[in-house]
């Protein structure tokens, strides 16, 4: 049996929290054990009160009083995982917990140090994004497989899934959106067997909730070069 830790970080999702949780929790993956783990980062909306009130549908929450972003709700969330394994679940609707079994394949059969879920691999269902979003995602990708020696298609996937005895979170600094190029950097390093799969992907417009900006692709650049050279 392999444990997977998940580790949900939400913040102001309360017209999506309890519908992604059920669908996790629905999961059933063959020898895999699910650790289901909620971070509320200071919601201020009904996050909070879903929660509360649906307790069944997660193991650990970790509530904090104020919003510090997302990556320092995934260091919490990473500091209580009991799971061998990683993985990580936005708490809104883009991602559709059903892939689990395609993503933990890898491990299962393969034994696999990381895995990502790419939505640019021939998905069978994605949603048409942002033009110079997915260019942003383009080139950050390509940097970080010229720079890392690798041949990722989309390393700013929600669904990624690390051995956990590869990642030292006291190392990881960052706390914002460019914390996913900080942890792969590492991790990526100490891998040996390393896959990506095909994932569904239904993505939402900035009206819908999207929070992802296009200005943040200037510190992801920087963390990706800077933790390869220094």
């Amino acid at each position: 049996m392999i444990n997977v830790s998940i580790i949900i970080p939400v913040y102001n999702e309360e017209n999506t929290i309890i519908d992604i949780l059920k669908v996790v929790k629905g999961q059933k993956v063959s020898n895999i054990k699910f650790e289901v783990i909620v971070v509320d980062d200071g919601s201020n909306d009904n996050t909070g009160f879903l929660l509360n009130k649906n307790k069944h549908l997660y193991d650990k929450i970790v509530i904090n009083k104020k919003n510090s972003g997302k990556g320092f709700a995934i260091k919490q969330g990473i500091n209580v995982a009991k799971g061998s394994y990683i993985l990580f679940q936005d708490a809104d609707m883009e991602y559709d917990p059903n892939d689990y079994k395609n993503i933990l394949r890898p491990v299962k059969n393969f034994n696999a140090d990381l895995v990502i879920g790419s939505r640019l691999s021939g998905p069978p269902v994605t949603r048409v994004s942002y033009f110079w979003n997915k260019q942003g995602n383009r080139l950050i990708t390509f940097l970080f497989n010229l720079f890392y020696n690798t041949t990722f298609t989309d390393i700013y996937s929600c669904y990624v899934v690390i051995k956990k005895n590869l990642l030292n979170i006291n190392k990881i600094k960052t706390n914002g959106w460019e914390q996913q190029a900080e942890i792969l950097s590492q991790v990526v390093l100490k891998s040996k067997v390393i896959f990506e799969v095909p994932i569904n992907y239904f993505g939402r417009s900035y009206e819908e909730g999207k929070k992802i900006r296009p200005y943040h692709i200037f510190k992801i650049i920087f963390i990706i070069i800077y933790k390869r050279f220094i």
